[in-house]
């Protein structure tokens, strides 16, 4: 089956920013009177949408969601949202990716964060479909935000590569139907064997023997 999309989640995978992201909501965490341990950010959390984490901060129906993930966003626009967490072996895979088929990102972060990012790294062009947060009704693990992806792409899940970095997202691509690279790093690699293939890093010599 031939790929026609390669579809890169956000943090963790395109950029390598996860350990940011682990920062900002530990202090988060403590600030709202819930400290949370490195461990525990990366074994439960990592991987879920934004308004996923901030419930298990506050608990669902919070007046102070809203706050929190203002705070959130905030913070790492802050820190990285200029695009110098996305590498430049990760920068020129995506090039490559982009002359051999459409290319998006599906996240559970906020637009706003990730759009300057992209156009930071050189990939705004490159990246023409992003789902975030904002898009959707339910965050990785749930599908929806892949299958949105594929339908404005107006192509099958067996269609679409899709590079994770957590169990979470390789269960939302997955029930969408795609094939799956899990990008070690941010969780145990056992907890990525359902991918189809995991590796230890993302660079233009693995897109091209993917792509062929």
């Amino acid at each position: 089956m031939p790929t026609r999309a390669v579809i890169f989640d956000f943090n963790g995978t395109l950029s390598d920013d996860e350990h940011v992201l682990c920062r900002i909501y530990r202090e988060l965490f403590a600030e709202y009177g819930h400290p949370l341990s490195e461990q525990a950010y990366y074994e439960e959390l990592s991987g879920l949408a934004e308004h996923t984490i901030a419930e298990a901060c506050l608990g669902v129906g919070d007046p102070r969601l809203g706050e929190f993930i203002r705070k959130r966003i905030d913070r790492y626009k802050a820190a990285v949202a200029d695009g110098s967490a996305i590498t430049a072996p990760v920068r020129e895979a995506v090039h490559y990716a982009a002359t051999r088929a459409r290319v998006g990102v599906v996240s559970g972060a906020a637009r706003e964060e990730i759009i300057p990012a992209l156009a930071g790294a050189g990939l705004g062009e490159a990246l023409g479909l992003v789902v975030a947060d904002d898009d959707v009704r339910f965050g990785k693990p749930h599908p929806e935000s892949y299958l949105r992806a594929l339908e404005v792409l107006n192509m099958p899940g067996a269609d679409a590569l899709v590079f994770e970095d957590t169990e979470a997202g390789i269960a939302s691509a997955q029930a969408a139907g795609a094939r799956v690279v899990a990008l070690a790093g941010t969780q145990a690699r056992q907890r990525l064997a359902a991918a189809d293939r995991i590796v230890d890093a993302i660079d233009v010599e693995l897109v091209r023997t993917l792509l062929g």
